[in-house]
This record gives C-alpha cells, structure tokens and sequence, in this order.
C-alpha cells in the first residue's frame, strides 16, 4: 500500500494565463509537510472528511481534499484553459466491486453497469466521475457508450452537466511502470498531448443532441511526483493543444492500484 500524507499535498497552481502567442504558463508546485506528516483517522477509514461551508465535498467513497466546488460558470464558459487539482485518498478501504457498489453516486453505479467502450480504464473513469459528483455537483448524461457522434473517431469517456452546462469528459492516468517509478517530462507529453486533442477532436464530431459547451481532462495520477511533471509539461504546451480544455488532476493514495490496474 501507497500513501501520500494529507499534508504532502499542496495547490498546483496557475498564476498567469498563456496568451495568443502560445507562451507558457507559469506554475507554482511547491510541496510542503505538515508537522507530524501523518494521515488523519478519516484516511485510514477510508470515508470522506466531512464537507466544507459550501456543503461539497459530498459524503461518498474516499476522502477528498484540494481545490474542491470552484468550477463556476465563468470557468465553465471561460476562453482560457485552466487547471485544478485535489487528492482522493483511499485509506486502507480499497474499493471492491461489486460489494461496495452502495457507496458510489447514482452516476458511478451506472458507469459500473453500463461498462465503457474496451481497454482497462472503468475504474479511472468511474471516480473521476465520483470525484466531479462530489466536488462540483456534477450529474451523468450518457456514459461513453451512449453519446452519439455523428463521425466515427475520438470519443468522450462521459458526457456530464455541470451547472446547467454540457461538459465532455476525457479520463486518463498519469502513471509509469514498474509502479514507483518517476513520472518523465516525456511521458507526460505524450499522454497530455494525445488526450487533448482527443477531446477537442471528440467535440466536432459528436451529435448536436449529445453536443457539449465545454472540454474537459481528468487526470488521476499515481502520486505528488507525478502530478507535479504533468502540471509541467502542461504549461509548456503551446496555446493551441492546450486549447479550452478544463484540465482536474487528482492525485490518488492510499490502497488505489485497482485504478491503475482495473482490477
């Protein structure tokens, strides 16, 4: 079992906006180590910690913590790409399906169900999903074998509403094998690139029934480490591949390599 300490993450954040001439952007990934660098009880429990003022993060399976109920309609409607991060942390409560299928949304139970289109990325799916349930109030349209395109091609692992909008969904992991290996630059390139554009391509192909307002790329990485080089080579990508596309990275911890191993 992995775990990062609550402490050990911090904000990845952007401080300035790339421009049209497709300069980078700027970030600030600096961790830091609380006093004692242990978990807390809820961790180790592997429930959530209990929601903020807001009223997210909703109760559900994994704690959260980080940038949680901030994607407002201006985010959502913006120009600009933007970047939020969290953590959900697992605990000692791996997930175990079906036994545990009660303790996901409405949502991720139907992605379980409903399965996705091949490979070995149900789970990743479900939890970015729950991840967006819990923090942004996000409800499911279709999963990805529902939308309707009508141009074989790209596709949207989801299809989700967030404040009354349509939000396209891509999930990837940002992960290196053998696990515990160091996330490269290059790594992180190539995936960020390829499923970038994927959901951007996926957008002019979809139906106008199933049409979506705005893009969006959860990431589920496999620790800080590798957030941290995703978030770097994020912001040296020029302007056009970042596109308009809303980027989530969500680091995972605790007992959570049946995300990266579906299984």
């Amino acid at each position: 079992m992995r775990r990062i300490p609550r402490g050990l993450f911090v904000a990845l954040a952007v401080v300035a906006a790339c421009g049209d001439d497709g300069s980078s952007v700027e970030v600030d990934a600096v961790p830091s180590l609380d006093a004692s660098g242990a978990p807390d009880a809820a961790a180790d429990a592997g429930v959530d910690a209990g929601a903020d003022a807001s009223g997210v993060p909703l109760a559900g399976f994994g704690g959260i913590t980080g940038m949680c109920g901030v994607l407002s309609p201006a985010e959502l409607d913006g120009m600009m790409p933007r970047w939020f991060d969290g953590e959900l942390d697992f605990g000692a409560d791996r997930y175990d399906d079906p036994a545990e299928r009660d303790r996901l949304t409405t949502g991720g139970l139907e992605i379980i169900l409903d399965g996705n289109a091949g490979g070995s990325s149900l789970y990743s799916e479900v939890f970015a999903f729950e991840w967006l349930a819990r923090c942004e109030l996000a409800t499911l349209l279709k999963t990805e074998t529902e939308i309707i395109y009508d141009t074989q091609g790209k596709k949207a692992d989801l299809l989700v509403s967030i404040d009354g909008r349509k939000v396209g969904v891509s999930v990837t992991r940002a992960v290196m094998f053998p696990f515990g290996n160091d996330y490269t630059p290059a790594a992180a390139t190539t995936l960020l690139d390829g499923k970038l554009d994927d959901i951007q391509v996926a957008s002019t192909l979809v139906s106008a029934a199933d049409a979506w307002t705005t893009d969006m790329l959860v990431v589920l990485a496999y620790n800080l480490q590798h957030a941290q080089v995703a978030m770097q080579a994020w912001s040296a990508l020029d302007a056009a591949t970042r596109g308009e596309v809303i980027v989530v990275v969500v680091v995972t911890s605790g007992d959570d390599l049946f995300i990266y191993t579906d299984s």
